[in-house]
């Protein structure tokens, strides 16, 4: 899906005096994480301005009725006492008191949620979201309904799972569309590219920030990177967040460099910077860079040790090192501080699929499902960890999830192909090998696998295709020397070429002097060299005698009119 920027004409100072509105509105509502974001943005484009004419813009304070009462009831709020913040705005009129009120009897029942470990069932869970429901819904086409109020009721909606979601969180980003977090809470209920075409949007500069975010949550990685590239070079120059965007996009392309370099660029200009570090340090464990990944978690421990971001790159830390045990304590302190965070659950499963433990990778996999149901990474582990447990109908299920979520990535479809191979289903499973390779196989696993199935359903002539292309293909990336794949794939050609007939002798030969260059094939290399000389000599001593007897003359036996003829002996 492709977004254009041409009617993206917004004036630099008037984005700068939107954020700096947006954030002040935020922070008198509790908003905190969204001010932060607001005024990170803010400071990123007052650079590109005059530094007179930043510091001219301001924001005007409204008059607000029971100052003394709201001031009371907002610090109560900054110190998470959230029960007496609701007590002190109780039967206020005012709509940003009245926000203070409905947000911290929702806050104060997340609370509950989070530090109360006994196994309730999930509609005591939502007791405290179904009274909200009730009370925000009362508020509505009422003077004191507005966009802050709207984006808490659609919130409340999206947790208890109700579809009417989604209007009204479209309702709460045209009402205050510089509010981020409808934003971001809306991007939660776009399941693919179809339901986003259907959003009605307000025309406003935001909107681009949020294509971009909710392009790349969907895995429309090119045309993410794209929109992002054309807001860094624009007015979002200075933006880290944009920066960290970008480098996620480039690591979810599996261009670890790009992704590293930017990530790098961001530490430089902001060492005390933990936000997406912790993807930083999966794409540091991906190219086992340890080195790297040390200093990236001293530094962080440094800068927070109770940071999610900090919990995640210890254990990614630890996890690198082989000491799974570490990885997972690390992991299981990141989810006490945000049980909601999904990357962390997504981890903490492939750390326990490091340790044999399958049932509880399964279950930390489908907690990161239930967070984020585009974490194409953990139904992705789910499809392994069932394929661990040799229950391959399972595993099927679960790669063609992880392979809807990112359709051109060869993993999930070598992985699908995997699971057809296992239920015998071989013409579905040549099919995924075959896609694998045209979208692009940067292991070249799929023209291996794809000739094993050819071996399989017996098409020997395109099995051997597969496996010369295989061998062209991984000679080219530089991968696979000394791979006993490579062995494997030679000793196919020697067998294939020397069934073929004389006139393949060679190239026999050539193959079987590769497969003895592998351990694993050398036995039969050798046993084939040996069948090919001996072929050899038999061809050479038929030539032999068929030139010998086509010299010899010819003579009639028994008789005259005899049609029997033989060789003179």
């Amino acid at each position: 899906m492709a977004v254009v920027l041409d009617d993206f004409n917004f004036e630099t100072v008037v984005i700068a005096q939107d954020l700096l509105n947006a954030g002040e509105e935020c922070t008198q509502r509790g908003l905190n994480f969204t001010a932060k974001w607001l005024a990170e943005m803010d400071f990123a484009v007052t650079q590109k301005l005059d530094p007179d004419v930043a510091d001219s813009l301001e924001y005007q304070q409204p008059k607000r009725k029971g100052r003394a009462r709201y001031v009371l009831a907002k610090k109560y709020l900054d110190v998470k006492e959230y029960s007496r913040c609701a007590h002190y705005t109780r039967g206020s009129k005012d709509q940003v008191s009245m926000f203070l009120h409905y947000y911290s009897r929702y806050m104060a029942g997340e609370k509950i949620i989070v530090e109360d470990e006994s196994d309730k069932s999930s509609e005591t869970k939502i007791a405290h979201l179904k009274l909200l429901h009730q009370d925000l819904g009362r508020l509505r086409n009422t003077a004191q309904w507005d966009g802050y109020l709207c984006y808490l009721h659609g919130l409340v909606l999206r947790k208890m799972d109700i579809p009417h979601a989604l209007e009204v969180l479209q309702d709460a980003v045209n009402l205050t569309p510089l509010n981020w977090a409808a934003w971001l809470e809306l991007a939660n209920l776009i399941k693919n590219s179809e339901m986003l075409s259907q959003l009605k949007l307000p025309d406003c500069w935001m909107k681009y920030l949020f294509m971009g975010h909710i392009l790349g949550e969907l895995h429309l990685d090119e045309a993410a990177l794209s929109l992002y590239e054309k807001l860094h070079q624009g007015v979002f120059e200075h933006s880290l967040y944009v920066k960290s965007q970008i480098a996620k996009i480039y690591y979810s392309l599996r261009d670890g460099i790009q992704a590293a370099t930017k990530f790098s660029e961001i530490r430089e200009e902001d060492p005390y910077c933990l936000d997406a570090m912790d993807v930083y340090s999966n794409v540091l464990y991906v190219q086992i860079n340890q080195p790297e990944l040390a200093q990236l978690a001293h530094q962080a421990f440094a800068v927070d040790k109770y940071r999610v971001e900090t919990c995640c790159i210890v254990g990614n830390y630890y996890g690198l090192r082989g000491q799974h045990e570490k990885a997972v304590l690390y992991l299981q302190r990141a989810l006490k501080l945000n049980p909601h965070y999904s990357y962390a659950w997504t981890i903490m499963g492939h750390e326990n699929i490091e340790m044999k433990n399958s049932n509880a990778a399964i279950a930390c996999y489908r907690k990161a499902t239930e967070m984020n149901m585009r974490d194409f990474r953990a139904w992705y582990g789910l499809g392994q960890a069932y394929e661990i447990l040799k229950m391959p109908l399972y595993s099927l299920y679960y790669y063609r999830m992880a392979q809807s979520l990112k359709p051109d990535d060869s993993r999930m479809l070598v992985a699908l192909g995997d699971a057809y191979d296992k239920l015998e289903r071989l013409h579905d499973a040549k099919k995924c090998y075959w896609k694998a390779h045209c979208v692009g196989d940067l292991e070249c696993i799929a023209l291996l696998r794809l000739a094993k199935t050819y071996d399989k359903l017996k098409e020997t002539d395109h099995a051997a295709a597969a496996y010369c292309d295989y061998l062209r293909d991984s000679e080219k990336q530089g991968s696979g020397e000394g791979d006993e794949h490579h062995g494997q794939a030679y000793l196919y050609l020697a067998s294939y070429y020397l069934s073929k007939g004389p006139q393949f002798l060679d190239l026999a030969r050539e193959y079987a002097q590769k497969c003895v260059e592998y351990p694993t094939t050398l036995a039969d290399g050798k046993a084939l060299l040996r069948e090919v000389a001996q072929r050899c000599q038999e061809e050479n001593s038929r030539d032999q005698n068929s030139i010998f007897h086509s010299r010899q003359p010819l003579r009639r036996v028994g008789g005259e009119d005899s049609l029997n003829l033989v060789f003179t002996p």
